[in-house]
């Protein structure tokens, strides 16, 4: 394990994702046909991962009420990834802003910043086809998303990305090549899987390379700053207005959300792979990472 995280040269890593984004990055202008028809009798999301399944209030769902209930759970997880990116793009442009601009790493950093652009317009684009409201976080969650952005650093900000990014990146896959999907959101999540793949990397080894250079103190504090962020980022995805979609008030389905098993499995499930990356690097231990637990992430 030491062995395999073990971190690269920085410049190295960046010229190879820059040539990646050369060859494989997509306009959802022009790569997605907006036009073509939603399909009926077609989930946006595998149903086994819809906060309510398994639960008594899922049972007393017809088969149309299900599907519509993925669909805004769907957007909701769009519209938090989102407003996330746009953190995220803060949160580049101050980390690049003390870079060489002619090194690679600070040139894929720049990359990375318009593959986020695009990634919020191609979600916006794909919530409005869908008809769903643009639900966002809540209002808490958006407030600390501008104190966030104006100030996280470190290895903890990268974290924070990874577990986001990772977490719906998990889901998409599942989606992305499941003939049972809306033929658009597989599209939107193979982009997204796509270009999300050379985040993923840039992230990674900003953590291996970050987190040796800290002090047990320090080690501590961005260990409590990423279980936090994680905790409040993953429990934003689905705002509990989704749930009038179906007839449900939003008090009501978050709490039997938040007690369903099946969707604490879902939440674990979709950050394994992210989580246990972060505790072989050190990120993920101690005190802090009962937040995780609480939040049902390991």
């Amino acid at each position: 394990m030491a062995r395999a995280l073990q971190p690269k040269d920085a410049d190295t890593v960046a010229s190879r994702l820059l040539d990646a984004s050369a060859r494989g990055s997509y306009d959802p202008h022009i790569d997605i046909d907006w036009d073509a028809p939603l399909e009926d009798g077609k989930a946006y999301m595998p149903l086994e991962r819809v906060s309510l399944y398994g639960t008594d209030l899922w049972r007393g769902l017809s088969d149309e009420q299900r599907i519509e209930l993925s669909k805004h759970e769907i957007a909701s997880i769009a519209s938090v990834g989102l407003w996330f990116e746009i953190v995220l793009m803060q949160l580049l442009v101050r980390y690049v802003y003390d870079l060489d601009p002619r090194s690679p790493h600070a040139q894929y950093a720049l990359t990375e910043i318009g593959d986020e652009t695009r990634h919020s317009i191609m979600f916006a684009k794909a919530i409005t086809r869908f008809g769903a409201p643009a639900y966002g976080p809540v209002k808490l969650i958006h407030t600390a998303g501008k104190v966030y952005g104006a100030l996280a650093g470190g290895p903890s900000m990268f974290g924070a990305v990874l577990v986001a990014e990772e977490a719906t990146d998990r889901l998409q896959r599942a989606t992305m090549d499941n003939p049972d999907m809306q033929p658009l959101i597989r599209m939107v999540n193979r982009i997204h899987v796509v270009e999300e793949a050379r985040h993923v990397r840039f992230a990674r080894e900003a953590v291996l390379r970050d987190v040796p250079k800290l002090n047990r103190a320090q080690l501590e504090a961005h260990r409590w700053v990423l279980a936090l962020t994680a905790y409040g980022v993953m429990d934003a995805m689905i705002n509990p207005r989704v749930y009038r979609s179906v007839g449900i008030e939003p008090r009501q389905g978050r709490a039997v959300a938040m007690a369903n098993p099946h969707h604490h499995e879902t939440r674990r499930w979709m950050t394994e792979k992210v989580m246990a990356f972060l505790t072989g690097a050190g990120l993920v231990g101690g005190p802090s990472k009962s937040i995780l637990r609480a939040a049902h992430l390991v």
